[in-house]
């Protein structure tokens, strides 16, 4: 039987896996974990590489995690740092700072019309 430090480790590197699957699918073609294609990369709390304005951190953990500690780990550049966190039953969300989603909607050519 695995133990439970293995098996954590080979559930967060399924989950990268899929996220990286997820931005191929949307067109981002190069998409690779930073554990193949970089070590630097890795390294600075990023896991996967040629996201376009995104450095993209991935979270499968059952256990209180931070958002707070793991974006303020990340680079800080003009690339948005999000962090996709997926929990047992409970779904997947994506995090990023204020600042972050603000410089993102900025991006966005058309605003959507007013209801």
């Amino acid at each position: 039987m695995a133990s439970k430090g293995k098996s954590a480790r080979q559930k967060g590197h399924a989950y990268e896996r899929k996220i990286k699957n997820e931005f191929i699918e949307m067109g981002y073609s190069d998409c690779e974990t930073s554990r193949y294609e970089s070590k630097k990369l890795d390294d600075a709390k990023v896991d996967l590489t040629n996201t376009g304005i995104f450095h993209v951190q991935c979270k499968a953990v059952e256990i209180l995690w931070s958002a707070h500690k793991t974006l303020s780990e990340m680079p800080t550049d003009e690339k948005i740092n999000v962090v996709f966190h997926k929990k047992n039953r409970k779904g997947e969300v994506v995090s990023m700072t204020k600042e972050d989603f603000y410089r993102m909607i900025e991006l966005i050519d058309e605003p959507c019309p007013e209801e």
